[in-house]
């Protein structure tokens, strides 16, 4: 007699049971097959936006810690807590919480500490991270909704940072409130009742405090949130932009698989920035409201200054002069309303250009290798262009701090900063533009001649030429694979039946800006296979050593 085999397959086990339950009801075998071993680029640059994005997740941990011990309210008390200086002083409920933070919470000061500091490394994170952007044409099709969403980030974090800054109700961020009333108060015919609504009465009011802790802790963390996951979602839909080299191409990509490198290297980093982070809050301390004491609309502290991604604004209103007009019996407080719109211009600049150049270029391509910031002279000097300007109205905003510290004239350091602001940027185009194209030439001698050795040798017939060593392939197509865009030529006066041709206003700007973009000048013309054949024989290592 045979023995009976039982063919059934051995039960499944309990892990394998929930992944089935999970895989039919969402869908995650497909999507971990699409998406886990998505191929994505190693480079250094790309750690700014992993900076941005675990800086904004310390921010959500911390908050939520300090909202348990936070009082929104502007009810005067008298504080009675441990600090003794400030004992017996009538202080609003929000900066007597603020105390008890970081004097009798436990770990507290050093949680408010994190979070400060995490604040202005999120937004100087982010401001790196979208000039990389900027610089190497990542924003092109079809990136360009999330170049729009960045910039939003980046325009609300601005925003985030200045009510969270305001909420403990200090003398120095009283200051702040103070320009942000007379900013309001700037604006023609309902400046007043802006101000009268904002604020909840004449300033500083009753429910300023309230009314921004609603809108810092949930409004705009809920739409930055939104547009964080939004963000990451096309980063993984669309191919991953990566730099230039062997192998990379438009529709190929070069690099290590999302899991389990990428998710294990993510996953250190992270825990290195929030140590980081840690370690400078821990050492390094940042707004001690305590030495300023409880806001009070008569008095100002000496050298007030907002933080670092503010002081743009800040020095915007100091390089201005004090103008008044008088329209239609309003009077215009020139000097506040034009920093006024001002500030938002200056980042709509940057967050419109990306159109602007599909728009010139007539470009629909898809793009996913990256530009050498040189290739691309005009663009680049726009963007130093314009982070000149945003660096000097920066430090203008500081005018009195540098005439304290160096013993000069404010008077003299004001004036210097309204020159600068204008010649500045276009001092630095044109500066930048000319070595964009030395760099351009540099690297057309190095795939010509190749490599400098620095090895100097003498020729038969008594010349001293240094040796030069060949590239090797992939450096050599590193340095010639880009694009060179030719300008758009204008259009001809007459049709092909002789009929005069009416050229739009926006047709002739379009060609305009494409020869400015693109035309002569803006680059340097590519070496010819034939020139790249036809190399000096007598400067290289082949006749040289013989």
């Amino acid at each position: 007699m045979s023995a009976r085999t039982d063919h059934r397959s051995p039960a499944p086990a309990r892990g394998e049971r929930i992944a089935d339950w999970a895989d039919g009801r969402l869908g995650i075998y497909h999507l971990g097959r699409s998406y886990l071993r998505k191929v994505f680029p190693d480079h250094w640059s790309f750690m700014l936006g992993e900076i941005c994005l675990y800086t904004f997740l310390i921010l959500i941990l911390t908050g939520i810690y300090l909202t348990l011990f936070f009082h929104p309210s502007m009810n005067e008390v008298t504080y009675d807590g441990s600090y003794v200086p400030l004992q017996g002083i009538r202080m609003s409920e929000a900066y007597a919480s603020t105390l008890d933070i970081s004097f009798d919470v436990r770990g507290g000061l050093l949680i408010r500490q994190i979070h400060h500091w995490s604040a202005l490394i999120f937004v100087a994170a982010m401001f790196v991270h979208m000039m990389r952007h900027f610089f190497t044409g990542s924003f092109r099709k079809p990136r360009e909704l999330n170049w729009l969403f960045g910039w939003l980030l980046l325009f609300l974090a601005l925003f985030e940072g200045l009510l969270g800054y305001s909420l403990p109700d200090d003398l120095l961020s009283g200051a702040g409130m103070r320009l942000i009333e007379g900013m309001t108060l700037a604006v023609p015919v309902v400046g007043t009742y802006l101000s009268f609504f904002l604020f909840g009465g004449e300033f500083p009011g009753h429910d300023i405090v309230a009314r921004f802790y609603s809108i810092h802790i949930l409004l705009l963390p809920g739409i930055m949130l939104a547009l964080v996951v939004t963000h990451l979602i096309l980063v993984f839909y669309h191919k991953h932009t990566q730099y230039p080299g062997p192998g990379k191409t438009e529709t190929t990509v070069v690099g290590e698989p999302f899991f389990p490198n990428y998710v294990a290297k993510a996953g250190g980093f992270f825990f290195l920035v929030f140590g980081v982070v840690t370690l400078v809050s821990a050492v390094a301390s940042i707004n001690p409201v305590w030495v300023y004491g409880p806001y009070r609309p008569d008095q100002v502290s000496t050298g007030a200054q907002p933080d670092w991604y503010l002081g743009f604004a800040e020095g915007l209103v100091r390089v201005m002069p004090g103008w008044e007009v008088v329209v239609g019996g309003h009077t215009l407080a020139l000097g506040v309303f034009v920093p006024f719109l001002a500030f938002p211009l200056w980042l709509v600049l940057i967050g419109v250009y990306p159109f602007v150049e599909a728009w010139v270029t007539g470009d629909k391509r898809e793009h996913h290798v990256l530009d050498r910031p040189r290739n691309r002279p005009v663009r680049t000097a726009l963007g130093v262009a314009w982070l000149t300007g945003f660096l000097v109205a920066m430090a203008a905003g500081g005018n009195d701090l540098w005439a304290t510290h160096f013993h000069l004239s404010v008077n003299a350091i004001t004036w210097g900063a309204r020159v600068a602001l204008f010649a500045g940027p276009v001092l630095a185009f044109v500066v930048t533009k000319r070595i964009c194209l030395g760099l351009q030439r540099r690297d057309q001698e190095k795939v010509l001649h190749g490599r400098e050795t620095g090895r100097v040798k003498r020729l038969p017939h008594g010349e001293y030429v240094e040796v030069h060593e060949p590239l090797d392939p992939g450096e050599a197509y590193r340095l010639t694979q880009h694009e060179r865009p030719t300008a758009l030529e204008p259009l001809p006066d007459e049709d092909e039946h002789g009929v005069r041709r009416r050229v739009r206003a926006a047709q002739r700007l379009r060609v305009a800006l494409s020869r400015w973009m693109f035309g002569a000048g803006t680059h340097v013309p590519a070496a010819s296979p034939a020139a790249i054949e036809r190399r000096d024989p007598e400067r290289s290592p082949e006749t040289s050593d013989r």
